[in-house]
């Protein structure tokens, strides 16, 4: 069983609104040398090229291209709409390699999330055995490419980790996946205790990152995942930034 999902984090995209809009109403013209009151500068927009929430929700997989028998869960889907969220503060420290084990895993990279986000989650019901994740988060500036590499350390930090629910160590892969976005990561949990492995993918596009999780199928949730993945970067080309 792994970690529910951040539904949470769509109210808290919600309640940031008021602070922004308050922000931007302190901000006032100044008077030049002649005395004279010049208009304000328009100051950059730090969210510009990345994508809001809605969009980033209207790229995820649809529950049609999901395996057979693999259905959407109620409470597994959120996302920040039209706003956006102050960028959280990275956790400094050792990698906790068990984060590897959440549903929604990008917080193995020390952050646990972007200024904006959408996720949904797909499992085989009634016991969740086969299980496909997906979560699309948008970043600042170069914030993706550090979130990239990131992963990319925290698997050279984690070859293996406890399932503390199996009581059983889990080894961890990863590789390089070329063809998919603009960089991607391919890793493989797998465990003498599991009856099948989980694959992850970590795919960037521009600003945003896509971090999937698969169980689906008998090959570790490879295939099932690659196809998910592979969907998701398609859509992200689509998607055209609002914020400028």
């Amino acid at each position: 069983m792994r970690l529910p999902s951040r539904a949470t984090r769509a109210a808290f995209a919600v309640a940031a609104l008021p602070l922004a809009l308050s922000l931007a109403a302190c901000s006032s013209g100044s008077s030049g040398s002649d005395g004279k009151a010049s208009a304000p500068s328009k100051p950059a927009n730090p969210n510009a090229g990345v994508l809001t929430g809605t969009q980033l929700k209207q790229a995820l997989a649809p529950s049609s291209l999901m395996p057979k028998g693999v259905t959407p869960v109620a409470d597994g889907t959120a996302d920040s709409g039209d706003d956006f969220i102050a960028p959280p503060a990275k956790t400094a420290g050792k990698t906790d390699c068990a984060k590897f084990g959440n549903t929604y895993w990008l917080d193995i990279t020390g952050l646990k999330g972007g200024v904006s986000f959408a996720q949904s989650d797909h499992a085989k019901q009634p016991d969740q055995t086969e299980e496909i994740t997906q979560e699309l988060d948008g970043f600042r500036g170069t914030t993706a490419q550090a979130v990239m590499k990131d992963v990319r350390a925290a698997v050279a930090a984690c070859p293996t980790y406890t399932d503390t629910q199996a009581h059983a160590k889990v080894k961890v892969t990863g590789k390089e996946t070329p063809g998919l976005g603009d960089e991607a990561y391919t890793i493989t949990l797998t465990s003498s205790a599991w009856e099948n492995g989980s694959t992850l993918i970590a795919a960037r596009v521009g600003t945003s990152v896509l971090t999937l999780l698969s169980t689906a199928g008998s090959d570790n949730g490879a295939a099932a995942g690659q196809k998910v993945a592979a969907h998701v970067v398609k859509s992200l080309r689509t998607q055209k930034p609002k914020s400028s």
